[in-house]
């Protein structure tokens, strides 16, 4: 695909890929900080006591790494008409766990592409989103919705 093309509804057939090599490196601190405010435990804050836990060390949040994987589908190549207008999410996968230094890259791929009955100029499409480390290695994966405009159609919702 196209690196800076703008994409509609059309566009996007089921099987349609895209790659953000562009990874983001999650660094211990980042990790720490990111656990204190929204998911308080051990193993996400405090890297002596993560040593004693199921982990054997410090490990970033799923809920921290979803947000990286957020960042770079926006910064990815599928640039939306409307930017990506997510509706919902199901299917997160924690596959396996991201410790401090590692470098977290994005595959999307197009599972379903339905125009909408309801909102004339529209439709949804199912993606999955799936995060890779520097050694190729799954680490999350999970399934948005997102809104997307048809061409043709004018900006306003």
């Amino acid at each position: 695909m196209e690196q800076h093309a703008t994409y509609y509804l059309e566009d996007l057939p089921p099987g349609t890929r895209f790659r953000n090599d562009a990874a983001v490196t999650l660094e211990e601190a980042e990790i720490i900080r990111f656990g204190r405010e929204f998911d308080p435990q051990p193993y996400h804050t405090d890297p002596a006591a993560a040593r004693h836990t199921f982990f054997d060390g410090l490990v970033a949040s799923g809920w921290h790494t979803i947000a990286v994987m957020t960042g770079l589908a926006i910064r990815s190549p599928m640039r939306l008409a409307e930017g990506q207008i997510g509706l919902g999410a199901e299917g997160i996968r924690f596959i396996k766990a991201v410790r401090p230094g590692d470098a977290i890259r994005l595959e999307i791929e197009v599972l379903e592409n339905t125009p909408s009955r309801s909102r004339p100029g529209w439709g949804v499409i199912r993606v999955r989103w799936r995060a890779f480390n520097q050694h190729d290695e799954a680490v999350l994966e999970v399934c948005p919705s997102i809104l997307v405009r048809a061409r043709g159609t004018e900006a306003a919702a």
